[in-house]
């Protein structure tokens, strides 16, 4: 730990992760059709990366991931990389969250919005180190809609109870505010830990008329605009509080933008969530810390969502869990002293394939996994990009650099010996259980005798649930 945090009060924590947005969608980072200026004053005073990267490409194993410190395959979501409603597997409740090592040194702790790390009464966020609850806990397109009247009511929950069945989505982000505000609010002697996981910009969109009528980007730009707005707010309440400068504040996505016709940007990316080029697992992430991170600066080198765990646990002076191994390199140095990162590789899985390793600037593609009408295939692939100078991963320069293709072969192959490659036959060594219920069964049912506020949503999703 650094002299300088020595001397330094523990922050309180408010750590907002959106869903679907992807990294081309915030003006800060280049956005030409949404507004963000709320987002974009939190960057200007604090720090923007330009290369962080969820640890997956899909929602249940990209927060998973986060939370834990690990990438999803150490901790078996490797074939669970998105959880559907009622499913019997979640995160195990061996596994330490950042909200469980948090609770160790004093902090008061909640969640609202998405969880997606199980449905499950073992598997909910008050199991796992969070003392409040309040969202739903997986997608929003996983309730009831026009085209899926065989799937169960979505569910609004306050800790383990189902407070509501089918509620108006337009709504929802206001509630997620007032109940952060509230939370905010209360007199209180430790500091907290308040993670937002927003429903936006995750299909469908619903937005509420103030938001859509001033949007130059449709329903998505609408949807955009709602976690700005939701940005000011709490901002707002941080000053009003006067307590801006003792708060720690944590911007960013669980995976890129979905894209798919919808209004989205991953520019000037490659590809969509859901897959390994960059555009599926660099977001945007922006931190500010008033008087700690220097304002107004940008941080070039490599960072990842696992690298929360360690750096939240050096700030805070919360303890490593013992006897478990993490893949979390803390970004203090980085955050408070402006020293480069000290992440130099990043494995791209796609559930239990390595499809891509980085090494430094230095990007090597093994293969792409994906769904045909005959089945599941693997396209063998041998790309190497400079993402420095090749952002877009537009040119292919593996025949030109033989030697940084060995070099990075030997990381990826030390991946493998770790977390295993299913396209190779290989197993993992290091590869712990997902949490496994008996007796699953969906938190709802669908009654024919419920008022329900909406029947079912009547904007037409994929045909199968996304994440």
């Amino acid at each position: 730990m650094t002299a300088n945090l020595n001397k330094t009060k523990q922050p309180n924590i408010i750590l907002i992760n959106c869903d679907d947005l992807g990294y081309g969608d915030l003006t800060c980072y280049g956005s030409r059709c949404n507004d963000t200026p709320h987002v974009d004053q939190l960057a200007a005073e604090g720090v923007q990366f330009t290369d962080f990267y969820m640890a997956a490409p899909v929602c249940s194993a990209s927060r998973a991931a986060m939370l834990t410190g690990c990438y999803s395959q150490r901790i078996g979501f490797a074939d669970y990389q998105v959880l559907f409603p009622g499913q019997a597997q979640g995160l195990n409740s061996k596994e330490s969250t950042i909200a469980r090592q948090l609770k160790k040194v004093g902090y008061d702790t909640k969640i609202i919005g998405k969880w997606h790390c199980g449905d499950q009464p073992e598997f909910l966020p008050t199991k796992h180190g969070f003392d409040e609850y309040f969202g739903i806990p997986y997608s929003n397109d996983m309730g009831r809609q026009v085209n899926a009247l065989d799937r169960p009511p979505l569910p609004l929950l306050r800790n383990d109870e189902v407070i509501q069945q089918q509620p108006d989505q337009r709504g929802i982000t206001e509630r997620y505010v007032d109940e952060s505000l509230q939370f905010m609010r209360r007199d209180r002697k430790n500091p907290f830990f308040l993670y937002l996981a927003h429903m936006y910009v995750h299909v469908p969109l619903f937005i509420p008329k103030q938001f859509l009528d001033v949007s130059r980007n449709g329903a998505y730009g609408g949807a955009v605009a709602c976690i700005d707005w939701a940005m000011g707010m709490i901002d707002a309440e941080l000053n009003r509080l006067g307590i801006k400068d003792e708060t720690l504040v944590i911007f960013t996505s669980d995976n890129g933008s979905r894209v798919w016709g919808e209004g989205g940007s991953n520019a000037p990316l490659r590809g969509t969530k859901a897959e390994t080029w960059e555009g599926g697992q660099r977001v945007p992430c922006i931190m500010r810390w008033p008087g700690k991170i220097a304002a107004g600066t940008t941080c070039e080198g490599i960072a990842s969502s696992i690298d929360l765990f360690a750096t939240l646990a050096e700030l805070t002076g919360a303890p490593l869990p013992a006897d478990t191994t993490l893949d979390s390199i803390s970004l203090v140095e980085t955050l408070m002293e402006g020293k480069p990162t000290r992440r130099d590789v990043f494995a791209y899985y796609k559930g239990p394939n390595l499809e891509a390793v980085r090494k430094g600037d230095w990007k090597l593609h093994f293969c792409k996994i994906g769904w045909a009408p005959s089945g599941l295939y693997a396209q063998v692939l041998a790309e190497l990009y400079n993402l420095r100078d090749d952002v877009g991963e537009a040119h292919n320069v593996y025949d030109r650099h033989p030697e940084i293709v060995a070099e990075i072969e030997v990381a990826a192959e030390e991946f493998r010996r770790v977390f295993g490659d299913r396209r190779l036959g290989r197993v993992g060594t290091e590869i712990r259980e997902a949490g496994v219920c008996k007796n699953p069964k969906p938190l709802t049912e669908f009654n024919v005798d419920h008022p329900y506020m909406i029947a079912y949503y009547d904007l037409a999703d994929m045909p199968t649930m996304s994440g």
